[in-house]
C-alpha cells in the first residue's frame, strides 16, 4: 500500500495554516492591550488598529502595482465587506457590555462556525462534511468549557447581549462569505486592502470626542504599531490567501484558535492563572483545529500508482 496526498487537499491543508496563522495573532490582541498607557480606549484602539492594517496593505498593494482595474471594481461588496467588519466590532464590545465576558465571547465566537456553514452552503453551495462538523462540534465545546470556567458567581443572561453577541458571530461569517467570493478573481492584496481601509473610515466616528492623550505616549504608541500592523496587516494577509483555498466554513472554525491563543498568553505573558477545566477547553479546541490543519493521506496498492 503507497500512501498519496492529493495535490488539491494539500492546497486545502496549507491554506488552513495560513488562517490558522491569522488567527494565532488575532489571538494577540487582548494581551497587547494591555501595555497600553492608563486611560487607553478599546474604541479608539480598534479604529486606529483598523487604520494602520489598512494603510499597511494598501502600500503593499502600491508597491506590488496592484491597485490597476479600479474602474470595475466591485465597490458594493467592499462596502458590504467593511460594514460586516465594522458590525462585528460594535455588535462584539456591545454584547460584552451586556452580559458579560465569558457569556458573550462563548454565544459570539461559537455562533459564528454555525452562521460560517450555513452561509456557505445557502449561498455557495459548499458542503462543510463530517471532518469539520466534529472539528467544529468540539472546538465550541472546549470555548464554552474555557469561557465558562473563569467565570465567577452567577451568571447573568441578558437577551440583548446575547443577541448582539450573535450578531457578531454572523457579521464575522457574513464577512468571510463576501470576501471569499471577492478573492476569486481579484488579488488578496488589493481586496484586504480596501476593505479595510473603507471599514477604518466606517468606524472612526466612534473615535470623535475621546480622550487621546494616552495614544500620545511611547507604550501606547508600540501597542497601536503592534495591532496594526501585525493583528490586523499580517494577519489579514494570511487570511486572504487561506481563504484561496479553504471553504468558509472551515475558515471561520480555525479562526476558534483566537480565544485559545488569548487564554495561553495571558497565562504566559499577563501572569494570569488558568483552573484546571479551563485547560481542558484548551485541549479540546487545539484537537478541533490539528483535525481541520492536519493532512488527509489516502492509502492505495502499490500497483496503482502513476
Amino acid at each position: 500500500m503507497a500512501e498519496t496526498t492529493n495535490p488539491m487537499q494539500a492546497d486545502r491543508n496549507q491554506g488552513a495554516w495560513f488562517i490558522l496563522g491569522a488567527a494565532l495573532l488575532w489571538g494577540s490582541t487582548g494581551t497587547a492591550q494591555t501595555f497600553a498607557a492608563d486611560g487607553f480606549d478599546p474604541a479608539v484602539i480598534g479604529a486606529a488598529r483598523l487604520l494602520i492594517g489598512g494603510i499597511a496593505l494598501l502600500l503593499l498593494a502600491i508597491c506590488r502595482g496592484e491597485l490597476r482595474g479600479l474602474s470595475d471594481w466591485p465597490w458594493k461588496q467592499t462596502f458590504l465587506a467593511a460594514g460586516f467588519t465594522a458590525s462585528y466590532q460594535l455588535c462584539f464590545f456591545a454584547a460584552v457590555a451586556k452580559t458579560g465576558v465569558a457569556i458573550g465571547t462563548i454565544v459570539g465566537i461559537g455562533s459564528a462556525p454555525i452562521a460560517g456553514g450555513l452561509l456557505g452552503y445557502f449561498f455557495r453551495g459548499e458542503q462543510p462534511g463530517r471532518r469539520w462538523g466534529g472539528a467544529t462540534a468540539l472546538a465550541i465545546i472546549g470555548c464554552a468549557v474555557l469561557g465558562l470556567a473563569g467565570q465567577q458567581g452567577d451568571v447573568e443572561i441578558n437577551l440583548i447581549g446575547l443577541f448582539l453577541a450573535v450578531g457578531a458571530g454572523a457579521s464575522y461569517a457574513a464577512y468571510t462569505l463576501v470576501i471569499k467570493g471577492m478573492l476569486e478573481d481579484r488579488s488578496p492584496n488589493t481586496v484586504m486592502a480596501l476593505v479595510v481601509c473603507v471599514g477604518a473610515l466606517l468606524l472612526l466616528p466612534t473615535a470623535f470626542g475621546r480622550d487621546l492623550a494616552w495614544l500620545a505616549q511611547p507604550r501606547s504608541i508600540l501597542v497601536v504599531l503592534h495591532l496594526g500592523l501585525f493583528t490586523m496587516a499580517l494577519s489579514y494577509w494570511l487570511f486572504a490567501r487561506g481563504l484561496q483555498t479553504v471553504k468558509v466554513a472551515t475558515a471561520v472554525t480555525l479562526s476558534l484558535a483566537e480565544p485559545m491563543t488569548a487564554a495561553v498568553l495571558g497565562v504566559l505573558v499577563v501572569g494570569e492563572r488558568l483552573p484546571a477545566p479551563a485547560w481542558g477547553g484548551l485541549l479540546l479546541i487545539l484537537s478541533g483545529l490539528l483535525i481541520l490543519t492536519l493532512p488527509v493521506r489516502r492509502y492505495q496498492p502499490a500497483g496503482e500508482q502513476a
